[in-house]
């Protein structure tokens, strides 16, 4: 089994950010994977912290999601 890859604290914040902003836009994993045009395990992976996200896809995560990028930055703190 491979071992947990080791983030910063404030990494688990993104991660949660991530997730909430995919339910609250009413998204499953599978919904908002085929927004980005990738495989669902890799929105799975990347909310579970097995998987980093770029800014890039940040960016096209928070859109998919009906959210404003910058707004979501500044949830980050």
């Amino acid at each position: 089994m491979a071992a947990q890859p080791q983030h910063k604290p404030g990494y688990r914040t993104l991660r949660t950010l991530l997730r909430c902003m995919r339910e609250e836009a009413g998204l499953t994993q599978r919904d908002l994977a085929a927004k980005l045009r990738m495989h669902n395990s890799m929105v799975h992976r990347s909310e579970t912290g097995d998987r980093r996200i770029d800014p890039v896809e940040f960016v096209a995560w928070c859109r998919a999601c009906g959210c404003d990028p910058a707004v979501e930055i500044a949830r980050l703190g």
